[in-house]
């Protein structure tokens, strides 16, 4: 009984902490990003311990399966030299912002 509890509060710990990146990166989506930008800004604000582009490559791919950011060009990333993904917030997007309502997934 107690690890069925404790293990569904980590697990809601988990799903909140999804939810505030969400709205971190929904709210930095201001112009077109990459994920390695996304994360290089959310490590300059504090939200996030490194500047490793998986903070934010994750959600950006639900927040696109969601329908509020969508792939709109590809671009060399000035920081790896690597062609990459470049992402911009939708309609829906940005009204998730504004009405503050991101879904749990």
């Amino acid at each position: 009984m107690i690890t069925e509890m404790t293990r569904q509060m980590s697990f809601d710990d988990i799903q909140d902490k999804v939810k505030i990146r969400y709205i971190q990166i929904l709210n930095r989506l201001d112009e077109p990003k990459t994920a390695k930008e996304l994360a290089v800004e959310l490590y300059d604000l504090g939200f996030i311990p490194s500047t490793e582009r998986n903070y934010t490559a994750p959600r950006l791919t639900e927040l696109s399966r969601m329908g509020m950011v969508k792939v709109i060009d590809k671009k060399k990333c000035t920081y790896t030299g690597k062609t990459v993904a470049v992402y911009e917030r939708t309609q829906k997007g940005f009204e998730a912002i504004n009405m503050n309502h991101i879904p749990r997934i």
